[in-house]
């Protein structure tokens, strides 16, 4: 294989790993944050317990999607380094702010949050919590805004070999981020929303004495996905018309019609001079798997929510089992959707202004070979180590010792036992009142 052809698998494959990563890291910060106001603000007992056990997957998550970022930064500087050289100046920008905003203020507050516990006042440990979440947020919005300059370069001009920002208030418009983030944060969200419906619904499965816990955790999910499926359906429609304004050949192969694609030849063809410059075809097969799970994902959310208002509704086993299998549906999606947006600029590495073999550092076949070997090997295992730790939180469930975040243990009393403070009683489970 080519280096150019081996450097892009090594981008698909990185990106696409630290992606599922990001995607449950945004999908579940919000929910936390939710059930932390409801215990702060309502006293409730267990929004403590669904906040602790939640969390701690969340911090699972967060850490290795952490190490998975920095493996996956490495490629860039080994493998394309002609997209430095070229935006360099306008990248360093945004890619500044986001590292200040990631490793400084959210890493520190995130500290703040998991030590915090019984020792900041709770309003003050929430509001630790919300600057958790924005800043999340505001860290994928300035990566964003560095992959949409690549979609669609604004708020340029040329200096010598390579260009710099001149307008930045027109990077941060660009018509490629505000599409994308209309589409791309509904779908985070929708990721989290069916992992938490799932996760409680295993519990179910399992006969679980935690009924308060789960059925709440389980509407929170389905509520929240029965809301952000159908936006994130109505938002990727809605980016066609914009998207084909740029990139008139992805909008057209996602389509799959060929006048289209005649069309979008001849457009480009007028604007860069002749030559192939539309990406694979199979990106449309790529773009149909998203759409079909995105349908799938909105009728099971709006048909499951409403049979999971009756109590009676956990003993309807083969609804449960369909939460849990619907669990990696959603990732599944959002990765479809990342490889047709990444795919479809192809053959472009900055659409317009720099192609992807000029972009390529001057490397061997074996010096990438070598690097896509080592590197796919580590992202496959820290994924590996994240969800066998997350398997692992999710089976020991919300019981008191299985909860090391926010635990408050007591001085050891001269037995040499610790002794903590334990939650109030269960409450009975329907199945263990009817004889089960």
């Amino acid at each position: 294989m080519e280096p150019l052809n081996l450097a892009r698998l090594e981008f698909a494959l990185t990106t696409s790993l630290h992606f599922l990563f990001v995607a449950l890291t945004l999908g579940l910060t919000p929910l936390i944050l939710y059930m932390h106001a409801r215990w702060v603000f309502g006293g409730a007992p267990v929004y403590e317990r669904m906040t602790r056990f939640w969390g701690q997957i969340y911090l699972v998550n967060y850490a290795l999607g952490i190490v998975t970022g920095i493996v996956m930064e490495f490629q860039f500087g080994l493998n394309w380094s002609g997209l430095a050289k070229l935006t360099g100046d306008v990248f360093g920008a945004s890619i500044a702010l986001e590292t200040l905003v990631a490793f400084f203020l959210e890493s520190t507050f995130l500290g703040l949050w998991i030590f915090g516990w019984h020792r900041l006042p709770r309003i003050a440990h929430l509001a630790v919590f919300a600057v958790v979440t924005l800043t999340a947020y505001a860290s994928a919005f300035f990566i964003m805004v560095s992959n949409s300059f690549m979609q669609h370069p604004v708020g340029y001009e040329r200096h010598g070999a390579g260009i710099r920002l001149t307008d930045f208030g027109a990077l941060v418009g660009n018509p490629a981020l505000t599409v994308t983030l209309a589409h791309l944060l509904p779908a985070a969200l929708s990721v989290g929303a069916f992992f938490v419906a799932g996760v409680s619904a295993y519990h179910f499965l399992r006969r679980t004495r935690d009924v308060d816990f789960f059925r709440r955790s389980m509407r929170l999910g389905l509520v929240v996905a029965a809301v952000t499926t159908p936006l994130v359906m109505f938002s990727g429609i809605a980016q066609f018309p914009v998207i084909g304004g740029f990139q008139p050949a992805k909008t057209a192969l996602t389509s799959g019609s060929d006048e289209e694609l005649a069309r979008a030849r001849t457009l480009l063809a007028a604007r860069f001079g002749p030559g192939d410059l539309t990406p694979p075809t199979w990106i449309h097969e790529a773009s149909q798997v998203m759409i079909y799970i995105g349908q799938i994902l909105a009728l099971f959310a709006l048909l499951l929510l409403p049979l999971m208002v009756w109590r009676w509704s956990v003993r309807l086993r083969p609804l449960l089992y369909v939460m849990v299998f619907l669990i990696p549906l959603p990732f599944v999606a959002v990765v479809c959707g990342w490889v047709v947006r990444e795919v479809g600029r192809q053959p472009w590495a900055v659409y317009g202004l720099l192609r992807t073999e000029e972009a390529l550092s001057d490397i061997g076949t074996v010096a990438i070979t070598g690097s896509l070997v080592a590197f796919t090997a580590v992202l496959l295992l820290l994924a590996a180590v994240d969800y066998s730790l997350i398997a692992h939180l999710v089976r020991r469930g919300p019981e008191e010792d299985a909860l090391t975040l926010g635990a408050r243990t007591l001085p050891e009393p001269e037995t040499g036992t610790a002794t903590t403070h334990l939650s109030p009683e269960r409450e009975e489970t329907p199945w263990t009142s009817s004889g089960h």
